[in-house]
């Protein structure tokens, strides 16, 4: 029983742009969006963190 003949460069080319493609997914989440949005999101993430720390417990 022989396995498929894999061409190496094509193999080696194909995760590169598998690589870049989540690369980009991520820059289109992470760049994408309109200040005001992040700003929005950040301002929420602080009150998150806030408000977890005002409930822990002092030992």
């Amino acid at each position: 029983m022989m396995g498929d003949v894999v061409n190496l460069r094509r193999a080696r080319k194909q995760k590169v742009r598998e690589t870049a493609k989540s690369e980009a997914q991520a820059n289109r989440l992470r760049f994408g969006r309109p200040s005001a949005e992040r700003k929005l999101d950040e301002t929420r993430e602080e009150l998150e963190a806030r408000r977890l720390d005002a409930h822990k417990r002092s030992e």
